[in-house]
């Protein structure tokens, strides 16, 4: 099933591809979240802002992928901003209904005693909304990685140059359904977002000790 001379032959090409891959993921999530940071402060500080910004976002996660990526080649071309403009605005979603709930989540005693002790609004939101708002924030940010990890093969339909692993997706249906390439593209795609999740939770883990602490001193939540 499996051609170890064409795998032998094209370690380069995978290796450059999964490079591509993590680059397209990358600027997608950095992208993504700052500009869902923005909506989701904007969404919790005027409460009327909420439901146009997640219906809005909502429809645009329902786009087919299939039918956004060609959407923008007359605008941009086929360059970088193709492929990226379409991964960005499917990840607001997430972003935006996670660091909403991350913020709401923050205790309002908490908040009471932040405001008594005498921190400005921005003091308060930096110091202690953001840092208890992490755990679901970063959850966010997984489920957007990982999300735009499978969206990123979709990619290749724009041609050679983009699709990271998916490129091989694509190639493999085009040499007549060429199991290898269809393998290496789908499997290797799978292992990048368990890496990448992984990965994400180890830096959860170290941003949000006190969340761990929490959650191992409790064995209600451990089992719920």
């Amino acid at each position: 099933m499996i051609d170890t001379a064409w795998l032998a032959g094209h370690l380069d090409a995978i290796l450059f591809r999964t490079v591509q891959h993590l680059y397209l993921t990358a600027i997608t999530v950095a992208v993504g979240f700052a500009i869902s940071f923005g909506l989701a402060v904007w969404a919790v500080r005027r409460r009327n802002a909420y439901g146009p910004i997640v219906a809005v976002t909502g429809l645009l996660y329902t786009i087919p992928s299939l039918a956004l990526f060609p959407l923008f080649i007359p605008v941009t071309g086929l360059t970088d901003l193709t492929a990226v403009i379409p991964l960005v605005l499917y990840s607001l979603l997430i972003f935006v209904r996670n660091i909403v709930a991350g913020l709401d989540a923050v205790p309002r005693d908490v908040l009471e005693a932040a405001d008594g002790t005498g921190y400005s609004p921005g003091t308060r939101f930096w110091r202690v909304e953001v840092p208890l708002a992490l755990p679901l924030i970063v959850a966010g940010i997984r489920l957007a990685a990982v999300s735009t990890i499978g969206l990123v093969t979709i990619t290749g339909i724009l041609g050679d140059r983009f699709g990271g692993l998916g490129f091989f997706i694509f190639e493999g249906r085009r040499h007549d359904f060429f199991t290898t390439e269809i393998l290496v593209g789908g499997l290797a795609s799978i292992l990048l977002a368990v890496v990448v999740d992984l990965v994400l939770v180890r830096l959860q883990r170290r941003l949000t000790p006190w969340a761990t602490a929490r959650s191992v001193a409790s064995p209600t939540s451990a089992t719920a």
